[in-house]
Formats: C-alpha cells, structure tokens, sequence
C-alpha cells in the first residue's frame, strides 16, 4: 500500500474492523496515530465535548436522550475533522447496549466518515475497571491495548488523549509518556489539545456536587503542565468533563475547559472568580467548536437553547482565541 493511500484512511470512523495493530503507544515521543495535512479539509475543524452517557432506557436523570440526539445531529452538521469525548460515553461501560446506543444515534457520523478519539471515563469502568476497559477496546478496536494515545491531526495540531481513571502524578508512566510526547513536538505544531475526563481545573464547590472538584491526581497533571508549559513551543489547551456544565480558566499560560454537555443530567455550579465564563445561563448541553486559523485556534462554545423545543435554537456563547506562540 502507497504512503499516499494509507495517509487517506479514515481513523476511528466507528467501523467494527481493526486499522491498527500496535498495542501500546511509544514512549519516544512518536504520536499514536497520524492524519495526514492533505486527508484535512482546508479549514481544520475540531469539536470537543464530553459527558454524553449513551444509553437505551428514558431515564433524564441518567441522560437526556433529546440534547444528547440533538448535539450529535448539530455536530454532524459542522462535519468537523476531528471530534474529542471525553468520556463517559456511556452511561454504563459494561453494559453492551450501551455502546449499541452510541452507535445507534451516532450513525450520522459513521456515515459521513468522521474521526472520533474518546478517553476512558469513570463510567466506562463502572462494575470493575477490566470489564469496562475491555469493552471500551470492544467499542473502539483501534485502541485495544492502549489507555491513552496522541493522534497527529496535519502538522499543526497536536491531540493527546489521557486516562484519568489511571495515575497522572510525577513520576508515573502516564505522566512520562507526556513528557515525552511534548517535548518532541515537530516544529511545526503549533497547538496541543489535550482530552481527558476529570478536571485540573474547575470552579471549587463547597455546597453541592463537591466530590466533584478537582482531585490530586489531576492536580499533578496542571502543575506539570504549569513546569513545562514555558519551554514548549506549541500553545495548550486542556478540555475535561465530569462536571456537566461548562468552565473556562487559565492558569500559567495553559487553557482549561470544563465541557461536560454532551446530554448528562445537568449539574449546577456555583463559579468563582477564575472562571472565565460567568454566564447564569442553565442547563448547558453544548460542544466546544475549534476552528484552525493562521496565527490562532479560535473557539466557540454553542449551546443548546431548549432541547424540549419543536424548533432547535442554538446560541454561540462563549469566545475565546489561543493565540500561536
């Protein structure tokens, strides 16, 4: 096979069949997987978004079966390049209906051939951590072996998708293979977009969804991030989900994003002074649009207006541009 025809194909387009046989990502800094500049459109697009917890039973406290149709239809629509989940995809990882649903109601994509890269969640692993992973590599074959990976998307943009079910403090062999893959970054990435469940940076609560802050293993990702964000030559953009509503910070020069309004029962927050979104606006089933420009990534947050609506309406609510260092 030419490398020009293997530079075509499609990754993660929701097909049954296995495209890559390596079990485990390296460790020389090498990207998992690469999508050639000339297999992207000519304006790179990528929508990331988590939280969606597919699932077959109506049951709004698990999921709200209308946002989570709704955003994939919307999403569709911008027939992005590439789209970051991060996780909780399904409701419940072990449960094989689950995963039926998500293929089910993301036909759209399938159909159109986009690339999906999700990370694990905590509830792809719910009822044991083997049994879930295991079906998590079912769902996504391409994976299997791997818990975290990083895809080369053309030679701009760089997508590193972690597993914050496993250990990400110092010294630990996630936390290398990080090491590893920024600081042997081709020069001609200019942004890194970071996916992974759980949060390094949200809102603090201190009356409701509190188990939900930001743990120490996350914590240890944002100070490594905050170390070596400086002598990295590529702008960072960290998007989590757990938190079923939207978030927007920085800190030392590296982007976080809560965006958890994949169609989870939504969760109310109370933000503080770092957020940089401060609209009351509630719920919010949303995704995040990235749209590669010349010297910037620009984003957008759309949201859903009233998923109950005969009518859909969608509302371009909060923008922001990662400027090219």
């Amino acid at each position: 096979m030419s490398s020009r025809l293997l530079a075509r194909i499609v990754l993660f387009s929701l097909v049954s069949v296995r495209l890559f046989a390596q079990q485990t990502p390296p460790d020389d800094g090498a990207p998992t997987f690469r999508v050639a500049a000339m297999a992207l459109s000519s304006h790179v697009t990528v929508i990331a978004y988590g939280d969606q917890r597919f699932h077959e039973h109506l049951n709004f406290m698990i999921s709200d079966p209308e946002a989570r149709r709704a955003l994939v239809a919307k999403i569709a629509e911008e027939n992005p390049d590439a789209i970051q989940m991060s996780g909780d995809v399904p409701f419940k990882g072990t449960d094989v209906s689950d995963y039926d649903t998500f293929r089910a109601e993301t036909k759209a994509w399938h159909d159109a051939h986009l690339r999906v890269y999700p990370v694990l969640g905590n509830h792809e692993l719910r009822d044991g951590p083997k049994k879930g992973v295991e079906a998590w590599w079912n769902a996504f074959p391409e994976l299997t072996g791997m818990r975290w990976y990083s895809v080369a998307l053309g030679d701009r943009l760089s997508l590193i998708q972690l597993d914050s079910t496993s250990d990400l403090t110092m010294g630990s062999k996630q936390i290398k293979w990080i090491r590893a893959q920024l600081t042997a970054l081709p020069p001609s990435v200019d942004f890194v977009m970071i996916s992974l469940h759980h949060p390094p940076v949200a809102d603090i609560q201190t009356r409701i969804h509190v188990d939900h802050n930001p743990r120490l293993n996350e914590i240890a990702l944002r100070d490594f991030l905050s170390q070596i964000a400086p002598s990295i030559h590529a702008a960072i953009v960290v998007i989590a989900g757990h938190i079923h509503n939207y978030e927007r910070a920085e800190q030392d020069g590296v982007t976080y994003l809560v965006s958890g309004g994949g169609g989870a029962e939504p969760y109310q927050v109370d933000r503080t002074q770092v957020d940089l979104y401060q609209d009351p606006g509630f719920p919010n089933y949303h995704y995040v649009k990235f749209e590669l420009e010349r010297d910037q990534l620009k984003a957008t947050m759309i949201r859903l207006v009233d998923p109950d609506a005969k009518k859909l309406a969608w509302q371009k609510k909060d923008h922001f541009v990662i400027k090219k260092k």
